[in-house]
């Protein structure tokens, strides 16, 4: 399947649908059929903010899904070779095991289920530079797309946001990867999903 020359791809870990893209996009990266796009976080929480409330990354404590996008940005920016590990893992801890991801234990043991040293890991995010980050990209991807949710593909000036309805499957990723840059069509969605 061919890439799109810089294809980015926002996540959020509290999302399904982001984790059904992400996991057939890892899957694809793996088997050598897609090159890694840039994966870049995107907050939900900050999304849902009320008017007046402080950015999820001015006061990000208790907000959902934050501390876990930190702690993957973390691995993303330092630890780059064990990123899909562990974003499988965070994905896994929310979704698979329905697990409160704005606890830091259950992050810690998403982490170190993938041989990463939770420590490392949390050290860096004490540092403050993923919050930076997850602010920085998010709000670019806001003002530069218009980009409202995960998963949103991003390549050059387009962005499309997308609902995999199920997991993994890398022939759906495929396809629809090769709509990008069909931009006379704005808006497919269906009124029934068939079951």
């Amino acid at each position: 399947m061919p890439t799109p020359s810089k294809l980015s791809i926002t996540f959020d870990y509290l999302c399904p649908f982001a984790r059904n893209a992400h996991e057939a996009v890892l899957d694809a990266v793996a088997a050598g059929t897609m090159e890694a796009p840039e994966y870049r976080p995107f907050s939900l929480a900050q999304v849902h903010l009320e008017d007046g409330e402080l950015s999820v990354w001015e006061a990000p404590s208790g907000k959902s899904g934050v501390l876990a996008l930190q702690w993957g940005v973390a691995v993303r920016d330092h630890l780059s070779e064990s990123f899909p590990a562990v974003h499988r893992a965070l994905f896994a801890a929310r979704h698979d095991q329905g697990l409160n991801i704005k606890d830091e234990q259950v992050v810690r043991q998403a982490v170190a289920s993938t041989g990463v040293d939770p420590d490392e890991v949390a050290d860096i995010v004490a540092s403050g530079k993923p919050l930076e980050v997850i602010g920085a990209e998010h709000t670019e991807a806001v003002e530069t797309w218009g980009v409202f949710g995960v998963p949103t593909f991003i390549c050059g000036d387009e962005a499309v946001f997308m609902r995999f309805m199920e997991r993994g499957r890398v022939d759906d990723l495929s396809r629809a990867l090769d709509l990008l840059d069909w931009t006379r069509l704005n808006e497919f969605k269906r009124a029934r999903i068939p079951r």
